[in-house]
């Protein structure tokens, strides 16, 4: 009989924290955007806000739902998503925006295929390597099809195109693989392969190639490719140590592209600051990963393990991503800020994902380093009111 205790209360707080957070920013990052699009200018709002609701009542059901019983379904997940990926390509059914095909659906519901793909290659590459066991370093019954596999799905996504999403899918996957006791060799050399594929497709399409000479200078075409990254800096930089106020963004104004969505960002830099920044994106953030490394450490078996620890590489490494092509700090790439851009695809499976590293949270081998930190401080708490009482008693006696 397996043995539940309460979820992590710090991933629960982060979590709803963050969506809570994201909300408000998508009310005043999407003004100008909602109002230019639809005629209101809280379209995207209310329906990040239906997506938002819909995502914390699956997050919170799914956290009760025991993930050894995905192993099941995870062979079935995955080809289901590729067969997403293909999807897209078939006119009437995937359509497409900004010279990307990431969409499937019709009007108002749509669905971008790349979401529930993150969560089903994770659960996938948990259940195969749990298996292989020792067998991980095999050349020909590990590596090669690993190889292949991540080369189909790394190709299908380039396909649509979506760079910023293959980073992320790729480097979720090698985390996995690495964790799972690959040989060195092998990984080093899917890695140094990765990044000759990656500075090819660089310079096979001049867009790309642009962003990238951009990132090196983005002061060489702040009219045409430096124009985001340009806007994005200016907002961060009017922003400041304490920002402008929420809801107080000029950029917004039509001047930085995608303001809700791969850019908010730099909206919340511009009207909260570097300390709005520090204590309500990184912080949270950092929370989540932390908590989410301790289940890894602490889960029950291997495919536990690989599941919380593919889901933290998700929220940490996407975050890294999209925080660091809008401060310039890497070239520019369009993914979501997690849990905070406007989306809501993104948000609904990453909620979904959440949920599923709660679950395993709840089945972690626990020990007394390992006390719920709540408890903890409600227990030195505790003590410390205990002995102020103990003193005052022998005051009195005295």
């Amino acid at each position: 009989m397996r043995r539940y205790h309460a979820p992590d209360p710090w991933l629960i707080l982060a979590t709803l924290f963050l969506v809570g957070f994201g909300l408000l920013m998508v009310l005043s990052a999407s003004l100008v955007e909602s109002y230019q699009a639809t005629g209101s200018n809280t379209y995207y709002f209310s329906r990040q806000l239906a997506f938002a609701v819909l995502g914390l009542l699956i997050w919170f059901f799914i956290q009760r739902f025991d993930y050894h019983k995905l192993r099941p379904v995870a062979t079935i997940g995955l080809g289901l998503s590729i067969l997403l990926l293909l999807v897209v390509f078939i006119p009437g059914l995937g359509f497409s925006a900004g010279g990307s095909r990431r969409w499937i659906g019709a009007g108002n519901l749509t669905l971008q295929v790349t979401e529930p793909l993150k969560i089903a290659l994770i659960v996938y590459l948990a259940y195969w390597f749990e298996n292989k066991g020792s067998r991980i370093r095999d050349l020909y019954g590990t590596f090669l099809p690993f190889v292949v596999l991540i080369g189909v799905i790394g190709a299908l996504i380039m396909a649509e195109p979506d760079m910023g999403t293959a980073m992320v899918v790729m480097g979720v996957a090698l985390t996995l693989y690495f964790a799972a006791g690959a040989s060195l060799g092998h990984f080093f050399t899917i890695i140094a392969g990765g990044i000759v594929m990656v500075w090819g497709l660089i310079k096979a399409a001049p867009y790309r190639l642009a962003r990238f000479l951009t990132f090196l200078n983005p002061e060489r075409d702040p009219l045409g490719a430096g124009y985001h990254i340009t806007q994005a800096l200016i907002a961060l930089g009017s922003g400041g140590i304490f920002g402008l106020g929420f809801g107080h963004s000029r950029q917004k104004f039509d001047f930085l592209p995608e303001a809700s969505s791969d850019s908010i960002f730099a909206v919340i830099g511009e009207e909260l600051g570097l300390i709005g920044v520090l204590f309500l994106v990184i912080l949270p953030l950092s929370i989540v990963v932390w908590r989410g490394l301790k289940v890894a450490k602490n889960a029950p078996d291997v495919f536990g393990r690989l599941i919380a620890l593919g889901v933290t590489t998700w929220i940490g490494w996407q975050a890294v991503i999209n925080i660091g092509a809008i401060s310039g700090l890497l070239p520019l790439t369009g993914v979501p800020l997690p849990f905070i851009s406007q989306g809501g695809t993104s948000l609904m499976f990453i909620l979904i994902a959440s949920g599923v590293l709660l679950n395993v949270s709840r089945q972690t081998i626990q020990d007394k380093d390992d006390e719920d930190p709540i408890s903890w401080w409600w227990n030195i708490w505790a003590r410390f009111t205990g002995a102020l009482d103990r003193a005052g008693d022998r005051k009195k006696r005295s």
